[in-house]
């Protein structure tokens, strides 16, 4: 999973996390955080983990914090995204399967923009360049 940006977006040239998880509640294990990476290196490393294993994959922009307050908000929103989320459950229950919803939806956006197999994983060669990359954009790096 990761968001569907527009190409020009600013995000594109943040950092990018991956976050490896369980697909279900049978496995019980804490998720794994690796990165940062640039974007595309973090979705083929996505891709060809999941590829090989029963893994849930979340692929996100590190988006930088400069505040208190900022990240204050980030806070109130993640709170209330998953009360909004808690809400549709509970009307999902009553209305209907809320898992066939999104199963659709998800199923939907794959045939819409997926090529046909996994993305080739970089080098570690290519990996490090985009560390660098990602180092020299960091706010000081070139003072």
């Amino acid at each position: 999973m990761t968001l569907d940006l527009p190409d020009d977006s600013p995000m594109l040239d943040l950092p990018w996390i991956i976050t490896f998880g369980p697909l279900g509640d049978a496995d019980e294990w804490e998720p794994v955080v690796c990165g940062p990476y640039e974007r595309p290196h973090a979705l083929a490393l996505a891709e060809a983990v999941v590829a090989e294993e029963q893994l849930m994959a979340v692929v996100e922009p590190l988006v930088p914090a400069v505040s208190v307050e900022q990240i204050r908000g980030e806070i109130a929103a993640a709170q209330l995204a998953a009360e909004d989320e808690a809400v549709q459950v509970d009307q999902a229950d009553l209305y209907g399967d809320f898992e066939d919803v999104i199963d659709e939806e998800l199923t939907a956006a794959a045939d819409r923009d997926q090529p046909a197999g996994p993305l080739p994983a970089p080098s570690e060669a290519e990996l490090r360049a985009g560390f660098r990359r990602l180092a020299a954009r960091l706010p000081g790096a070139t003072d």
